[in-house]
């Protein structure tokens, strides 16, 4: 087996994993800040995380996301409002998610998203999915409650 990606090595993808585990966004120039709260919102839905949920609807509206995609993002599949690139974001954030579903990332799924985005991209986004799972988890385990979010409230 081979690493898909040299996140340690390359200065560049370094640099943007070292701001997202900081738990800051990313700039438009890498990922587009809608896209990455639709990840967000993806896995805070997957994983029930009324925090994050509350959080990554209400910063994607801020973003200037257009509140019927929202509405989709749990049905993106059968949703003709996503695009191939967040379509394919949404799938690798999905088994990125569900890691044990599919015992991994299957090949396939990565080949599809690295036809959308280039390696600093897919590193970006990798790490998107990775914090975001982490903050579910932590939110969920100690049952945090939802709904009060303010926007920018937990920026970096």
């Amino acid at each position: 087996m081979s690493a898909r990606l040299d996140f340690l090595t390359q200065p560049t993808i370094a640099t943007h994993v070292t701001k997202v585990a900081a738990g800051s966004h990313l700039s438009d120039s890498v990922l587009p800040a809608t896209l990455q709260e639709l990840c967000r919102l993806r896995a805070s839905q997957i994983n029930g995380c009324g925090v994050c949920v509350d959080m990554h609807v209400k910063e994607a509206l801020h973003a200037g996301e257009d509140p019927h995609r929202l509405h989709l993002v749990a049905a993106w599949r059968e949703a003709t409002c996503f695009t191939e690139a967040e379509r394919a974001a949404l799938e690798l954030t999905e088994v990125g998610t569900r890691l044990a579903d599919a015992a991994g990332v299957p090949d396939d799924v990565w080949l599809n998203a690295s036809k959308h985005f280039d390696e600093e991209q897919l590193a970006a986004l990798v790490f998107v999915i990775s914090i975001i799972n982490f903050y579910n988890r932590l939110n969920v385990i100690t049952r945090q409650p939802a709904g009060d979010y303010e926007v920018g409230q937990w920026s970096a």
